[in-house]
């Protein structure tokens, strides 16, 4: 049995670091260092949650190439069941460079690979039984899935008993985000957005008005995070901004992800919607610490300790 489903896009990324200019065309530019990592929501939400102590399990699809190779090893190497990853030979894996500034910040250079064709067909619903919590990670990415084909395994989920939510993921070629997203909201538990995915979706730049029309559609706890400047969080009782620990930035890769994994993960505790967002708060100020999407997540002791003295 598994405590978390986390369901969607799965990536291979390189980082490379420093990089504050890209070079101009047959021009060559130096850098520091290169590392290999696992990527994707789905994945570092799920590493994260299994170095908070969580039984998870992936769902998801990769090639039959290099890269499928390393996202499967890696998620065993963290103990996440991988079992239920399609590996598909008509595609490639999804590949992702990222160029971090000296300053952490960063740019991304993705190929949606199999991600692209992740469906329901690729899902059994069997796999999702006993489970608490199913959580789709990388809606805006999954153009085979977005919509209302996430919108019945949502559906489907609830009516099995477990609780949803769902993270969204930035993509410049999407024309419409709203279209994609209304069908999926009335049966989202918990909507955890980035502060662009919000902008994107209801047309507002302001936390609190993208959380108030997000909320005409969706019955569910939201969660915009807002990056350095913390989360918004909005449930029934709750209306108000949670602010980030500080700490020194190496890298924010991952940080949304792992933020989720700490929110979720104090779900399972059966914690209130604002202590959860202090707890994701708490895991995202130790991803950013270190280079990569979740080396920085420590153990949940050292984590609610860190929590519980800040």
């Amino acid at each position: 049995m598994f405590d978390v489903i986390s369901l969607g896009i799965l990536v291979a990324d390189v980082m490379a670091k420093p990089i504050d200019n890209v070079p101009e065309e047959d021009k060559l530019a130096l850098f520091d260092r290169m590392e290999m990592h696992i990527g994707g929501c789905a994945a570092n939400t799920a590493i994260a949650l299994s170095r908070l102590g969580t039984k998870v399990k992936v769902i998801g699809k990769v090639g039959t190439d290099a890269f499928g190779d390393f996202v499967i090893n890696t998620l065993g190497e963290h103990k996440v069941d991988a079992s239920s990853v399609v590996r598909d030979p008509s595609v490639n894996t999804a590949f992702t460079f990222a160029m971090i500034s000296s300053r952490g910040r960063r740019r991304f250079l993705h190929t949606m690979g199999a991600d692209a064709t992740f469906g329901l067909e690729d899902i059994e619903m069997k796999d999702l039984r006993g489970a608490q919590i199913l959580h789709v990670a990388g809606t805006y990415l999954m153009s085979h899935l977005d919509g209302q084909p996430t919108a019945e395994l949502l559906r489907e989920a609830r009516r099995m008993g477990l609780k949803t939510s769902l993270d969204t993921a930035y993509n410049d070629q999407i024309e419409d985000w709203r279209q994609i997203i209304v069908p999926c909201l009335p049966h989202i538990d918990y909507f955890l957005p980035s502060i662009e995915e919000a902008e994107k979706i209801t047309g507002q730049t302001d936390s609190q008005k993208m959380a108030r029309v997000l909320a005409e559609d969706c019955p569910g706890t939201i969660a915009i995070k807002l990056g350095s400047k913390g989360l918004f969080l909005k449930t029934r009782q709750v209306e108000k901004l949670i602010p980030p620990y500080q700490v020194k930035v190496a890298d924010t890769s991952g940080a949304g992800d792992c933020f989720v994994a700490g929110f979720l993960r104090g779900l399972l505790e059966g914690w209130d919607e604002e202590r959860c967002a202090r707890l994701g708060n708490a895991v995202a100020s130790f991803c950013i610490q270190a280079i990569g999407c979740t080396t920085g997540v420590v153990s949940w002791q050292k984590t609610v300790k860190f929590m519980e003295n800040n």
